[in-house]
């Protein structure tokens, strides 16, 4: 789905386990509308150097969570879940388990912490190029540190990092870096061999300083959500400049659920807030587009009252995407479709962006660049909207 920059297989391993004593069941809280593993994963699969990307976890919840958002998962022993186990241990069973059931092996190994939710795909891109250019064996992501360091003890209190009777400018001092815990990259084979995140040569990838942040109490949870806020931060994967949106009716539009009465009539649920998003989006002069295979006439009665163009009854959804894309000389690129099932996979992929509900088809989820938190027919274009307003990415002409 992501274009590749390099011939070099890559694959993000994200450890999550279900245990957390300081923040109890933290990876799946909410922060910023979705569950905190969410972001990391929008960030892994957005990432360009990315290939694939593999929650490892011991917990049911987790796993539900990290496959609604598109990640897949391996299913980790408790014995590599407890307090004591290491994140190179849940590492090493995850490439384990994967050569063993595929005979899957890459060149390189990302791995992500989903506790730092400010992680770019920028971020993740950079680490790993960073190693690939440098010729490098092991990356880390940092920020510039430019602090005073004091320790103490009997004979009282000295410089760490600095002689305390010279007080040099910034400037003037050795540049120094924070490990942001975010994102780490490895040749896997020698990984394999060290069973330790940092071995040979190993070279940093200088991030901003805004986006380190590690969720390890209450107070991080507030300070992201502001922080978040503060950056304007878009879900990763919605485009910087959005120029249409197209989608599919049942299952995004309707709860995906029919009404036969005794005549054979056929009724739909709909959401009133989905048709207040659309009506913001239409105002903010967005062309819509509906494309179903449903042949029932509610299709056509929902979208003349939401005031949509739509095509129904339509077998082939990618040919009539194509053809609308050429006649209004909308960029693909600029575009998104909101799918939720196997009949919507090609037009999600000819696509600058593919969307879906958080209750779709799993392979519509594996293919979205973004999962919505909301259910189709529930208020799932009703977020949508609001993201899109909020991240400033409808197109102005």
């Amino acid at each position: 789905m992501f274009p590749r920059s390099s011939a070099l297989q890559a694959l993000a391993i994200i450890p999550a386990r279900g245990g957390s004593k300081g923040l109890p069941r933290k990876n799946v809280l909410p922060l910023g509308g979705i569950p905190l593993i969410a972001h990391t994963i929008y960030a892994a699969r957005a990432a360009s150097r990315v290939d694939r990307v593999v929650v490892s976890t011991d917990d049911d919840e987790i796993a539900t969570v990290a496959q609604r958002y598109g990640a897949e998962v391996v299913r980790r022993p408790a014995e590599l879940a407890s307090d004591t186990a290491s994140s190179e241990a849940a590492l090493l069973h995850t490439l384990d388990t994967l050569r063993a059931d595929e005979g899957y092996e890459p060149d390189l190994l990302v791995f992500l912490q989903c506790t730092s939710p400010l992680t770019a795909p920028e971020d993740i891109d950079g680490t790993i190029a960073a190693l690939i250019d440098r010729e490098a064996d092991s990356a880390l992501a940092v920020t510039a540190f430019h602090y005073f360091l004091w320790a103490e003890d009997e004979a009282g209190a000295h410089g760490v990092n600095h002689d305390k009777s010279v007080r040099l400018m910034r400037q003037q001092r050795t540049p120094e870096y924070l490990e942001t815990g975010a994102v780490y990259v490895m040749k896997t084979a020698d990984f394999r061999a060290a069973r330790h995140r940092f071995f040979g040569k190993t070279v940093l990838f200088d991030t901003p300083v805004e986006r380190r942040l590690e969720i390890d109490e209450p107070a991080d949870f507030r300070i992201a959500e502001e922080r978040i806020a503060r950056l304007a931060a878009r879900p990763p994967g919605l485009p910087a400049r959005v120029s249409a949106l197209v989608m599919d009716f049942d299952g995004v539009l309707t709860d995906d659920r029919v009404f036969v009465s005794e005549t054979g009539a056929e009724s739909v649920v709909c959401s009133r807030r989905d048709g207040m998003g659309i009506e913001r989006l239409r105002k903010a002069g967005l062309p819509m587009l509906v494309i179903s295979k449903e042949t029932n006439p509610v299709v056509a009665a929902r979208c003349r009252k939401l005031r949509l163009p739509y095509h129904h009854g339509v077998e082939g959804k990618l040919a009539v995407l194509q053809a609308w894309l050429a006649e209004t000389t909308i960029d693909p690129a600029e575009t998104l479709y909101v799918g939720n099932d196997i009949n919507d996979l090609e037009c999600m992929a000819a696509v600058g962006c593919a969307v879906a509900p958080q209750d779709a088809h799993p392979r519509a989820l594996a293919a979205a660049a973004l999962v919505l938190d909301a259910d189709g027919g529930r208020g799932a274009i009703r977020l949508l909207a609001d993201l899109l307003e909020a991240g400033g990415h409808l197109a102005r002409g």
